[in-house]
C-alpha cells in the first residue's frame, strides 16, 4: 500500500510537464500568448526563440529583447454527490519570460531563452477526502536555452541548441486514508527535491514559401530528469509504525515527452494570422519508479499512469493599427492526456479551450509594453483514480472536477 501511494508523488515533483496549479498554461511570450500562443512560422520579436529559433534570423535589427510576466489564478472545484464532499482550491502562480537575440550579421542569429513554463501551487484543505493522493504542491522550475540560427537563403533558415532545466519541489499527501498518530491526526509525508537537473535540445527550420506565407517546424527532445538527493519527511507517525515510516533520501528517474510543433503563418496587408499544430509524445508516461533507500521496508515501488499522446490546435491574428499599436486575439483547444481511470487530483485535467487577447504599444524611442490576458475553461469532467491500493485492493477516488485559468500578463520588448 505504502509503496502505490508515495510513489504517486513523484510524478508531480519533478516533472518539468506538470501542470501549473494542476494545468498545463502556455505563457512564453505576452505577443504570442495574445494570438492562442501560436507562433512556430511567426517573426514577431525576441519571442521566437522559445517557439521557433530558425525565426530569430529572418529578425530585422541586430538585438532583440523580450520579457514579461503575468500573475494566474487557477480554481479547481471537487465533487462528489454520493458522499457529499466539495472542495475547491484556488492557486495563484507568476510564471515569467526573458529573451536576448543577437544578429551580428545578415546569415546568423544567437539567442539566449530563460524562462518558467510549469510553475505554481495545488493546496487542498489539509483534512480534505483526497489527502491520501495529494493534499499540496509547490513546483518551481526554470529553463536556459542557448540557440544558433543560421540563414540558408531569404527563403529558409534553421536552429537549435541544447536546453537546461533547473527545479525545486515540496509536496504533501496523507499516508494512507485511515492512518493516524495518537492525536487522531492524518499521517502523511512530505517530500521534498532542490536542484533537479536535466538536458535535453531544440531544433527546428523556418520556410518563407512565399512573401506572405511561412511554414515552420520546431522540436524539443525527451527530457530524462533524475532525482538523486530527494529527502521524505513524515509526520504524525503513530510509535508502533516508526519502523516502516522513516525519513530518509529517495531517488527517481522519470523521461518526460518530446513535442512536435508545426505551424503557418501569412501576412496580408496590417493582418497577421497564424496557425500551429502541437503534438505531445506524453506515452511516454507508462509508469514511475521511485526507490526509498533509506527505507527497505517500503524499498522500490512502481506507480502506473499509463497517458496518451495529445494534441493541441492554435489559431491567432494580429492587427497593425499603426506604428505604435498592434492588437491580437486567438483560440486554441487542449487535448488532455489523461486517461479514464487514472484522474487524480494532483493534476485535475481534461480538455480545454483557451481565449486570448492583448495589444502592444511601442514608444517612439522603440521600447514597446506588450499586455496579454487568457481565460482557459477546461470541460466539466466525472472521473476518478482507480490504482490505490489498500489492503491489497484497488480502491477509487473520483468525482466530478470543474477548472478554469485567468491570467494577465505584462512585458517589454525592445531592438535595435
Amino acid at each position: 500500500m505504502v509503496k502505490k501511494l508515495l510513489s504517486l508523488s513523484l510524478f508531480v515533483l519533478i516533472s518539468y510537464s506538470t501542470y501549473a496549479g494542476g494545468y498545463r498554461v502556455s505563457m512564453q511570450g505576452n505577443k504570442q500568448l495574445a494570438m492562442g500562443h501560436t507562433g512556430v512560422a511567426v517573426v514577431n520579436g525576441a519571442e521566437t526563440l522559445f517557439f521557433n529559433p530558425a525565426a530569430s534570423v529572418f529578425l530585422k535589427d541586430t538585438w532583440s529583447f523580450s520579457a514579461g510576466v503575468s500573475y494566474l489564478v487557477a480554481d479547481i472545484k471537487f465533487e462528489n454527490k454520493t458522499y457529499n464532499w466539495k472542495e475547491e482550491s484556488k492557486n495563484p502562480g507568476t510564471p515569467m519570460y526573458a529573451y536576448a537575440a543577437y544578429k551580428p550579421n545578415d546569415w546568423i542569429s544567437v539567442g539566449l531563452a530563460i524562462y518558467t513554463p510549469f510553475g505554481s501551487k495545488v493546496d487542498w484543505e489539509h483534512a480534505w477526502e483526497g489527502g491520501h493522493l495529494v493534499n499540496n504542491i509547490d513546483l518551481k522550475s526554470f529553463y536556459i536555452q542557448p540557440t544558433i540560427a543560421i540563414k540558408v537563403n531569404e527563403r529558409f533558415s534553421f536552429a537549435g541548441g541544447p536546453i537546461f532545466v533547473s527545479g525545486s519541489v515540496s509536496f504533501n499527501r496523507n499516508v494512507s486514508r485511515s492512518l493516524t498518530n495518537q492525536e487522531g491526526e492524518f499521517t502523511n509525508v512530505t517530500v521534498k527535491s532542490h536542484d533537479v537537473t536535466a538536458w535535453g535540445w531544440t531544433a527546428g527550420y523556418l520556410l518563407n514559401v512565399t512573401d506572405h506565407l511561412r511554414i515552420g517546424m520546431n522540436y524539443r527532445s525527451e527530457i530524462k530528469m533524475s532525482a538523486k538527493n530527494g529527502s521524505a519527511i513524515f509526520n504524525n507517525v503513530p510509535s508502533y509504525a516508526e519502523s516502516i515510516f522513516k525519513d530518509g533520501k529517495i531517488t527517481a528517474e522519470l523521461p518526460l515527452p518530446a513535442e512536435l510543433s508545426v505551424g503557418a503563418s501569412y501576412e496580408v496587408g496590417k493582418w497577421l494570422f497564424a496557425f500551429d499544430y502541437n503534438r505531445v509524445f506524453w506515452k511516454v508516461y507508462d509508469a514511475l519508479t521511485i526507490d526509498f533507500v533509506d527505507s527497505p521496508a517500503i524499498g522500490k515501488s512502481v506507480n502506473p499512469r499509463n497517458y496518451k499522446d495529445s494534441s493541441v490546435y492554435r489559431l491567432g491574428a494580429q492587427y497593425t493599427v499603426n506604428e505604435q499599436w498592434s492588437v491580437r486575439a486567438g483560440w486554441y483547444y487542449d487535448q488532455s492526456p489523461v486517461q479514464d481511470g487514472y484522474f487524480a487530483p494532483e493534476t485535475p485535467r481534461n480538455d480545454s479551450r483557451a481565449y486570448t487577447g492583448g495589444f502592444t504599444y511601442k514608444f517612439k524611442n522603440g521600447i514597446g509594453i506588450d499586455v496579454a490576458a487568457n481565460f482557459m475553461n477546461f470541460s466539466s469532467v466525472e472521473n476518478s483514480y482507480d490504482y490505490y491500493q489498500e489492503d491489497g485492493n484497488n480502491v477509487s477516488f473520483g468525482g466530478v472536477y470543474k477548472s478554469a485559468v485567468t491570467s494577465g500578463s505584462i512585458g517589454i520588448s525592445y531592438s535595435f
